[in-house]
C-alpha cells in the first residue's frame, strides 16, 4: 500500500511520520517543491536574522519515509502528476499543501520562504534611518513589525492594516499597541491600494491608501506584505469539490466529499470553525493519520474534533501577547503579556515542530 503525502509543512510532515509509525508496512512518499521543513510561524525571526527557521526534511521523516523535491501539479484518479513530469500512484493521499499568498505589486511576501529569504536581503542592505513598511496587522504582520523593530532600531517601522489584533478583546489589543509603541512602531489603521515606485528616487516606494483612515500617500524604503491570502487551487483544479476559498470539502474524518481516500488537513482544507495555524495543523495532520489506520485494520472511525486555547503574538524577543480562547476561538478577556508570554510562545512554537517530527501531539477536544 502506498500512501502519498503532498506537502511538508506542520501538517504533513506530522500525518507522515504518524503513518509510517503505525503503518510501518506501508510506503509512506512526502511530496514538497523544497528539501527543508520550514517553520512559518517563525518566518518573521529569518526575517530580521534572529532565528534558523529551515530543517532538512530527511532530519524531520522517519526511516523509511521517501521524501521526493517536487510539486504536485494535478490529482487525478489513484494519482499524482508531479512537475518533474512523474506520475505517483497512490492507495492514499493526503493534501496539505497549506495556504499561499497573493502581495499586492512593489510589496514582498514574508509569509513565504522565498519572500523572507528576499526581504532578510533587502533588510540588510538598508541603511541607518530608512523606513520599512509592513502592510497586514494580524499575526503575520505584527510579529514581523515587531521583530524588525527590536533588532533594527536605526530604522523606522510602519505597521499598516484594518484593525489591529482584530481577533483580541479590547484589553489585548491595546497591550499589543503598547508593545508597539514601545518599539517605536507606527500604527496606521487603514487600507493600503496601491504601491507605487517613486520616479528617479531608487528604493523609495509610495504606498497609496484608501482613506478610510489617515489616507493619502507614505513613503517607504522597504514594503513588507504580511498578509496571509488564499490556498492553491490545486484542489478544485483537480475536481474536487472547494469551498468559496478555494478549500476542499471534507466529511466529519478530513476525508474529501469527492474522493474518500483523499485526506486533506491544514490551511486548505474546509475544516468547519478551522483557522490557519500550526494549532490547528498538527491534530488535524494526526486524525487524519489516525483515521486511515482505523481504515487500514478494518475499526471504527472517530469524526475529527479540536479545540483552541488561545493565539499567541510576539512584540520582539522580550515582550508578547497571549489572547486567552474558548474552545470555539472565541476571545476571552483574559490575556498574558510580557515575558510570560514569549515563554508560552515559544513553547508552542518549539512543541508543533517537535510533535511534527515525533509524531506526538494532544489536543483539546472542540466545543460541545
Amino acid at each position: 500500500m502506498r500512501i502519498v503525502v503532498a506537502g511538508a509543512g506542520y501538517a504533513g510532515t506530522l500525518a507522515a511520520n504518524r503513518l509510517a509509525k503505525k503503518l510501518p508496512e506501508a510506503e509512506v512518499v512526502v511530496v514538497n517543491p523544497r528539501a527543508d521543513f520550514v517553520e512559518r510561524v517563525r518566518l518573521h525571526q529569518h526575517v530580521a536574522g534572529t532565528a534558523k527557521v529551515a530543517t532538512p526534511l530527511v532530519e524531520m521523516l522517519r526511516d523509511g519515509v521517501e521524501a521526493r523535491l517536487a510539486a504536485v501539479e494535478k490529482i487525478g484518479d489513484g494519482g499524482v502528476a508531479l512537475d518533474s513530469g512523474e506520475f505517483v500512484d497512490f492507495d492514499h493521499l493526503v493534501l496539505a499543501v497549506g495556504s499561499t499568498v497573493s502581495p499586492l505589486p512593489g510589496t514582498i511576501p514574508v509569509g513565504t520562504w522565498e519572500g523572507a529569504e528576499y526581504a532578510r536581503a533587502a533588510l540588510a542592505q538598508l541603511p541607518p534611518g530608512a523606513t520599512v513598511t509592513v502592510i497586514g496587522t494580524g499575526a503575520t504582520g505584527i510579529e514581523t513589525a515587531a521583530e524588525i523593530a527590536d533588532g533594527r532600531p536605526d530604522l523606522g517601522l510602519r505597521l499598516v492594516g484594518n484593525r489591529l489584533a482584530a481577533g483580541f478583546s479590547d484589553g489585548a489589543r491595546r497591550r499589543v499597541r503598547a508593545g508597539l509603541e514601545r518599539l517605536k512602531v507606527s500604527v496606521i489603521e487603514d487600507t493600503v491600494t496601491q504601491v507605487l515606485r517613486d520616479q528617479g528616487e531608487e528604493g523609495a516606494d509610495r504606498l497609496r491608501l484608501r482613506s478610510a483612515g489617515p489616507g493619502g500617500d507614505v513613503r517607504s524604503d522597504l514594503t513588507l506584505w504580511g498578509v496571509l491570502g488564499g490556498v492553491p487551487d490545486l484542489a478544485g483544479r483537480s475536481g474536487l469539490e472547494v469551498d468559496e476559498r478555494g478549500r476542499a470539502v471534507v466529511d466529519e474524518h478530513l476525508r474529501s466529499v469527492s474522493d474518500p481516500r483523499i485526506f486533506v488537513v491544514g490551511d486548505c482544507a474546509a475544516v468547519p470553525g478551522s483557522r490557519a495555524a500550526c494549532q490547528t495543523a498538527g491534530p488535524q495532520g494526526a486524525h487524519a493519520a489516525d483515521t486511515l489506520v482505523r481504515m487500514v485494520k478494518g475499526r471504527g472511525l472517530k469524526p475529527y474534533s479540536m479545540g483552541y486555547f488561545g493565539t499567541g503574538l510576539t512584540l520582539g524577543r522580550r515582550d508578547g501577547v497571549i489572547q486567552l480562547s474558548r474552545r470555539d476561538d472565541t476571545a476571552r478577556r483574559q490575556y498574558l503579556a510580557g515575558r510570560p508570554a514569549v515563554v508560552v510562545k515559544e513553547g508552542a512554537t518549539s512543541g508543533a515542530k517537535y510533535g511534527s517530527r515525533t509524531a506526538t501531539i494532544a489536543w483539546l477536544r472542540g466545543p460541545k
